[in-house]
C-alpha cells in the first residue's frame, strides 16, 4: 500500500467523524486519546437522534407502541452483542453505562456475597484503576487477601508468577486482556484454565481487545468478560 492509498483511506475514516472535522489551535483536530473516550461515527450519531426522535420510552416497562419499539430495540443490541462475543444468548448480556460500572457490579454483588476471610484475589499490576479500586474495597470489607502478579523483563504478565499465587484459597482471577498501557496481550485462555483448574471464577477486563481482536467468550470460558462499546 503506498503513502497516497494511506492517506486516501485515512481521510474517508475521518470523514466519517464530525468531531475531526474541526481545526484546533489553527490545525486540523487529530484525536488519540480512543483509549479514555473514542468519538462517535456518524453512524452512531444518527442511531441516537433517531432513537431520541423516533422511539423513545422505557425499556419493557409499557405496551403502548413507542416502549414497545424501544423494547424490540434493546433487545436487538442484545442479540447483537452476543453474536458479536459469541455468547450463548442474549441473556448472557448486560448493558452498564461502562465497563468500570460492570466491574463494580461484579464486585459489589457476587464479590461481597461469595468472599470471605482468608479467600484470595489475584489481579496483576497492569491493571486499570478501575480493576483494582473495587477490589481493594470488597477486600477491606470481606478480610479477602489481594495478590498481584508482576511483569516479567519484558513487561508480559508474568506466567510463572501466576503459577505460583494461584491456590486452593483463590476464588477470584481479574485480569486484563490487552493492556492499556502497555500493548501487550496477555494469555488469558491459559491463565483461565489455570483458575479454574484451582475452582476460582475469572473476569476479563476486555475494553482494549473487543475493537481490535476477535473475542469468543465460549471459548474463552471466561465467567464475566467487561468491555466498553
Amino acid at each position: 500500500m503506498t503513502l497516497t492509498q494511506e492517506k486516501t483511506i485515512a481521510d474517508q475514516v475521518r470523514a466519517d467523524f464530525p468531531i475531526l472535522h474541526q481545526e484546533v489551535n489553527g490545525k486540523p483536530l487529530i484525536y488519540f486519546d480512543n483509549g479514555a473516550t473514542a468519538q462517535k461515527p456518524v453512524a452512531v450519531l444518527d442511531a441516537l437522534r433517531h432513537y431520541y426522535e423516533m422511539d423513545n420510552a422505557n425499556v419493557h416497562r409499557g405496551v403502548h407502541t413507542l416502549s414497545t419499539r424501544a423494547t424490540d430495540g434493546y433487545e436487538g443490541a442484545r442479540d447483537k452483542v452476543a453474536s458479536f462475543v459469541n455468547a450463548q444468548s442474549r441473556q448472557e448480556i448486560v448493558f452498564t453505562r461502562n465497563a468500570s460500572e460492570a466491574i463494580n457490579l461484579v464486585a459489589y454483588s457476587w464479590g461481597l456475597e461469595n468472599l470471605r476471610q482468608g479467600d484470595e484475589i489475584i489481579l496483576s499490576v497492569m491493571e486499570h484503576h478501575s480493576n483494582l479500586v473495587p477490589w481493594q474495597i470488597i477486600a477491606q470489607k470481606t478480610g479477602a487477601v489481594l495478590k498481584y502478579v508482576g511483569l516479567t523483563e519484558t513487561q508480559e504478565f508474568d506466567l510463572q508468577q501466576f503459577r505460583q499465587l494461584i491456590s486452593e484459597k483463590t476464588k477470584l482471577v481479574s485480569v486484563v486482556h490487552v493492556s492499556n498501557t502497555l500493548g501487550c496481550i496477555n494469555p488469558v485462555d491459559e491463565i483461565i484454565a489455570i483458575a479454574h483448574n484451582y475452582g476460582a471464577r475469572v473476569m476479563i477486563d476486555a475494553c482494549q481487545s473487543v475493537p481490535h481482536m476477535p473475542i469468543d467468550v465460549q471459548a474463552m470460558n471466561c465467567d464475566w468478560l467487561v468491555a466498553s462499546g
